[in-house]
């Protein structure tokens, strides 16, 4: 979900990067996995951060600013969101912009098309097509987001009105979301090492 946040927070080898973005659509052991040593490493970073939010107090800090009401679903917002903030402060993250890291992604998913993993495999072009990374800066690219994935899930859900929980607890979040840039850049290496 989040495909922003995990690029930032890999290693910057580029099949370590292109682990970390396939690491939605790879389940399951690794070991005997047919991928490269370097994608495995990118895999695994992808797992450490997942399993880093989700222990992390200020993911449940920002999930408690979000509506009761949308329970499970507000793990889905916050993972949304917190690629919108990365991309809208960008500049305070990284030398390069963001342009310039989104085009070494696509090129490096149009250039590795043979060995990505199906469902990335479908969606690469449109992420490309669409500059989905570029495009997360933008507060209504979030609402139309949130509602493609609310279509896209199999049982009844909220997220389709979850537009107004960025809109009402924006600032607040924007926090978190750097405390956790932060935190999970840290954890992952010491993970490394």
């Amino acid at each position: 979900m989040n495909y922003l946040v995990h690029l930032f927070l890999s290693h910057p080898e580029p099949l370590v990067r292109l682990g970390n973005l396939m690491g939605d659509f790879v389940k399951g052991p690794l070991e005997d996995s047919p991928y490269p040593s370097e994608i495995i490493r990118g895999l695994r970073q992808h797992r450490a951060v997942d399993s880093f939010s989700h222990l992390s107090p200020i993911v449940k800090i920002s999930k408690n600013r979000i509506d009761p009401s949308f329970g499970y679903f507000r793990s889905i917002m916050i993972d949304v969101f917190y690629d919108h903030f990365l991309a809208a402060n960008w500049h305070h993250h990284d030398d390069t912009t963001l342009e310039e890291f989104a085009r070494s992604v696509y090129l490096l998913l149009e250039e590795h098309e043979a060995i990505l993993p199906e469902g990335l495999r479908k969606i690469a072009p449109r992420m490309i097509e669409h500059d989905w990374l570029v495009s997360y800066r933008e507060t209504w690219v979030m609402e139309r987001a949130l509602k493609r994935i609310s279509e896209r899930l199999s049982r009844k859900n909220p997220l389709a009105g979850g537009f107004s929980e960025l809109l009402k607890n924006y600032d607040k979040l924007q926090i978190d979301c750097a405390r956790f840039l932060s935190e999970a850049g840290m954890h992952l290496a010491a993970f490394m090492k």
